[in-house]
């Protein structure tokens, strides 16, 4: 073959080839800009961008410190699924009724890190009180279970369980 001018093997070409970069790239060229692109955007958009992006923070830190209330609907169901058994499945949700909110109490530093301002206090009081709000109803489910230690007879050796008497029940009569 023979050589070209500048060095190189001429380029062969097929019958139905098509080059999609031109031949000569100009350093000078500019692209053209992407569809919606405008350059007359000036300082008064980032005055407003500012402000919005404020407003925006501060949505999105009232979306973290309202979670735990969000939670709490959803820990009833789940109470409610688990039943009062004593078995591995309503243990392990009590379990995690428990763990949920006790891990979100010791991470509230690093939750709300990143949060500042005047409503930052606030924020923080009402994710505590919605993570304790959590752990009351794990109380209550590992009561209505028998879990927790209510009677003296429960931790206490020489000392009888109660023993009911009587028993009633909604009109029927239990024999």
């Amino acid at each position: 073959m023979a050589m070209s001018l500048g060095g190189r093997a001429p380029v062969k070409r097929h019958k139905w080839s098509f080059a999609f970069s031109p031949r000569r790239i100009e350093r000078g060229t500019e692209l053209a800009s992407p569809p919606g692109y405008s350059s007359s955007l000036g300082p008064g958009h980032n005055e407003a961008s500012r402000e919005t992006e404020a407003n925006l923070i501060v949505k999105k830190s009232w979306d973290v410190a309202l979670a735990p209330w969000k939670q709490v609907p959803m820990n009833l169901f789940i109470m409610y699924m688990a039943g009062n058994s004593i078995s591995m499945f309503p243990i392990m949700m009590v379990g995690m009724l428990f763990l949920r909110p006790v891990k979100a109490l010791v991470t509230i530093q690093s939750t709300f890190k990143m949060i500042e301002g005047g409503q930052a206090i606030l924020q923080k009081i009402v994710y505590l009180f919605g993570n304790l709000a959590c752990l009351a109803l794990a109380l209550y489910k590992c009561s209505s279970m028998g879990l927790l230690p209510t009677h003296t007879s429960d931790w206490l050796d020489f000392v009888e369980p109660l023993q009911r008497i009587e028993y009633s029940g909604g009109g029927i009569i239990l024999t």
